[in-house]
């Protein structure tokens, strides 16, 4: 594997970004960039067990990025009323997500949880993990992803409160740089009455486990 500690490539990389900007590439040119990689670690991307990678790894790219093509706001706007006047919380637990950090391009494995009061209106609940899917299907980091989340849903329902809570294990750290496995982050974003009203958010707190 080479390695250019003077950075002298980062200009033509520059170039290469600025080029592509409004023009991104197609899948040809996406498997013979993933091709170059195999032959920059070291690998030979012509050997058997490696002759359709780059096809593999550009789908599996289609699908780990695919919130990128979604709209989460668009999600929400089909909404019900026939509530009886229910206004507590209504609270989707432990969310399983995979995403990707932006910096690394490694793994976040988490799982979310989201609530809210309604404020007249309710939205199907597995809208709300199609929202956690859309925003964690993206390049992120975790605390924007967070926000991302709550914000969306507080200004499409316009509810009470809305209450995000992530908790995720970042391969950036576990498996490469400082290696420490069994770690994880939690984040939080808090709106409405889950900010305001204290008992109301440690509740919502002592769900996760």
């Amino acid at each position: 594997m080479t390695s250019n500690p003077t950075g002298s490539a980062q200009p033509a990389l520059q170039s290469v970004v600025n080029f592509r900007r409004d023009a991104p590439p197609n899948r040809t040119e996406v498997e013979a960039a993933i091709a170059t990689i195999l032959r920059w670690i070291g690998e030979d991307p012509g050997r058997d067990g490696l002759a359709d990678t780059p096809k593999r790894v550009a789908l599996a790219l289609e699908e780990h990025f695919s919130g990128y093509a979604q709209d989460p706001a668009g999600m929400l706007h089909r909404t019900f009323e026939e509530t009886a006047g229910y206004d507590e919380a209504i609270v989707l637990r432990g969310i399983p997500f995979a995403s990707h950090c932006e910096h690394h391009m490694a793994p976040i494995i988490g799982q979310a949880w989201v609530a809210y009061v309604p404020s007249g209106r309710v939205v199907g609940i597995s809208k709300l993990a199609r929202v956690v899917e859309a925003y964690a299907k993206r390049l992120q980091i975790q605390e924007r992803m967070t926000s991302q989340i709550a914000n969306t849903i507080d200004e499409v329902l316009k509810p009470k409160g809305v209450g995000v809570i992530i908790k995720a294990t970042h391969h950036c750290m576990t498996t490469r740089g400082i290696h420490k496995p069994g770690t994880d982050m939690i984040t939080t974003r808090m709106l409405g009455c889950f900010k305001d009203d204290a008992a109301r958010r440690q509740e919502l707190m002592t769900m996760v486990e």
